[in-house]
């Protein structure tokens, strides 16, 4: 019984991660992983860009990932966010935080990994 509080605590927090921030755009759906649709999307924006990207895990085992655009910091640069799906009709759901200028054509790149 005295481990109800951090369950509790636990499941809050981790429903909490996989909602979408205010200021974040949907780009669609997948059924890959989100762990593999943000590698896919990591590896576009290094091939096109030739920079390092930084990916932040959100979630325990890529359950949840930021993939921020070339150039882009965390935490509050452009980024993918890659999240559960709430629909239950696919497994992941892939939306787009901007940050000024930054990403003018990342929706068309993470469309191509969904």
């Amino acid at each position: 019984m005295k481990y109800l509080p951090l369950i509790v605590m636990t499941a809050a927090l981790g429903a909490c991660a996989t909602q979408p921030a205010a200021n974040v755009q949907s780009v669609g759906e997948s059924q890959q992983p989100a762990a593999a649709v943000a590698q896919c999307i990591a590896h576009k924006w290094a091939d096109k860009s030739q920079q390092q990207i930084v990916s932040q895990d959100v979630l325990a085992n890529g359950q949840a990932v930021d993939v921020y655009v070339p150039g882009a910091q965390p935490p509050n640069g452009a980024a993918a966010t890659v999240r559960p799906s709430r629909s239950g009709k696919s497994t992941t759901w892939v939306g787009f935080r901007s940050s000024g200028t930054a990403g003018g054509d990342a929706a068309a790149d993470i469309n191509a990994c969904l």
